[in-house]
């Protein structure tokens, strides 16, 4: 199961666009998972809670998860959750769309941005 897990993080994010190394440092999913902790206040992997769901994250249009009710800010942002930018939104989700509902300053630490970014990448598409 770990080796499968692992495997499809690999090639989620082979499809990614490439970030400058500088901007992302390499993630690992291991560490993201336990700084995934923090987010289960609001969020769950396969469920909407008070904030979406995030099975399907990267790749997914901002706003789209059918059933949730977003912020004007984050429906009109244009954002598709990329690497980049989903490092952007965590570092500071209040600069990066103003006007946003998630009541959190963000993941300051670029190194637990990446490990989170990682785990996110490798929790693959929403089960249908």
């Amino acid at each position: 199961m770990a080796l499968r897990r692992t495997c499809l993080a690999a090639a989620v994010l082979l499809a990614l666009p490439a970030v400058p190394a500088a901007a992302l440092p390499p993630g690992d999913a291991q560490r993201g998972q336990a700084i995934y902790e923090r987010c289960q206040a609001c969020h769950s992997l396969a469920r909407n809670r008070s904030g979406p769901r995030h099975c399907g994250l990267l790749g997914r249009e901002a706003a789209s998860v059918a059933g949730f009710s977003y912020s004007r800010a984050l429906r009109e942002s244009g954002i598709v959750w990329t690497a980049a930018s989903l490092d952007r939104f965590l570092a500071n989700p209040f600069k990066a769309v103003p006007g946003t509902r998630m009541g959190y300053a963000g993941v300051k630490d670029p190194q637990e941005r990446a490990d989170l970014i990682a785990f996110l990448a490798a929790a693959g598409p929403c089960p249908e």
